[in-house]
């Protein structure tokens, strides 16, 4: 009896030990009672009837990535490339994961292919590599309308390569190599515009400072003549009226009739130095009469 007791105390313990489940973080079970969809077990521990209750499905409600393998796509331009990427989804509803479709991975990865080769088929070749974010917008669009009743969103997809074919990429690579050296022809004939420019805007610059130059020259030379005629003009003004003051006063006169004979005296002499032929006036002899005439022309100026 005791045994049979014990027994039947193991088999308790086991059975419940058997319905006890410990749900990690960040996951779901869908339990099935007999068959039937019964609840959804969160994170933590619950109890599930044993020979009755099962857990069915087992899902993470983590952000998984989902690599789309490489695929050919034919652009608008009939131009082949291959085409890859990834794809980031998350389970929100465990029950329709489990019911809403057999393998909703399977499904996503061809929805992704498919709706990939449409969207690059609406564009150009040259244009698939500027547009790769609104093809990622695209697909995303598209695979959530229609994973609506899979209990799956899709957060983002991101292309990963687009691969042309080899003689479409010679092809793109001497195109990028005319359009970079018509770039650096561009370039150089801008150079030489602008330093033209320079060159003839220095030319023009110095011919005018040159002018100015020539011009200030001028005019410090004019400035120069006649300060230097007026301080002539002065100093023989001042000359005449030292003689004239000098002629006033007792003598003077005298002096200045000296003053005149030994200057008609000394031009005489000159004269007779520079050539051998010497016209005198009719009256040379009479110095004094010469004298005389010259002190009353000085006589009717004072």
């Amino acid at each position: 009896m005791n045994t049979f007791f014990v027994v039947l105390v193991v088999v308790a313990v086991l059975i419940i030990l058997r319905g006890v489940r410990i749900v990690p973080q960040q996951s779901a079970y869908v339990i099935e009672r007999l068959g039937k969809f019964h609840s959804v077990l969160n994170a933590g521990i619950s109890y599930i009837f044993p020979f009755i209750d099962k857990v069915a499905y087992k899902h993470t409600l983590k952000e998984q990535a989902l690599d789309i393998p490489e695929q050919i796509c034919i652009t608008r331009d009939n131009v082949q490339v291959g085409v890859d990427g990834v794809i980031f989804v998350q389970v929100f509803d465990p029950k329709m994961a489990s019911y809403g479709i057999s393998n909703y991975m399977f499904s996503i990865t061809q929805l992704s292919q498919t709706t990939m080769r449409s969207e690059v088929g609406k564009i150009d070749l040259d244009k698939t590599f500027e547009e790769r974010t609104a093809i990622n917008s695209a697909i995303v669009t598209a695979i959530n309308d229609a994973s609506r009743t899979w209990g799956v969103k899709i957060l983002r997809y991101e292309i990963k390569n687009i691969i042309p074919p080899e003689t479409v990429l010679k092809a793109m690579e001497k195109q990028m190599q005319a359009e970079r050296e018509k770039r650096a022809i561009i370039l150089q004939s801008e150079g030489s515009k602008q330093s033209a420019i320079n060159v003839a805007e220095g030319q023009k610059q110095k011919v005018v400072l040159e002018s100015e130059a020539a011009r200030q020259k001028q005019i410090n030379e004019a400035s120069g003549q006649a300060e230097a005629i007026r301080a002539v003009a002065n100093a023989t003004a001042d000359g005449l009226k030292a003689v004239a003051a000098s002629v006033k006063v007792d003598g003077g006169m005298e002096a200045v009739q000296l003053r005149v004979a030994e200057k008609l005296v000394e031009q005489f002499g000159h004269l007779a130095k520079e050539g051998n032929t010497l016209i005198l006036p009719g009256n040379f002899g009479d110095m004094s009469s010469i004298i005389a005439t010259a002190m009353s022309i000085v006589k009717q100026a004072g």
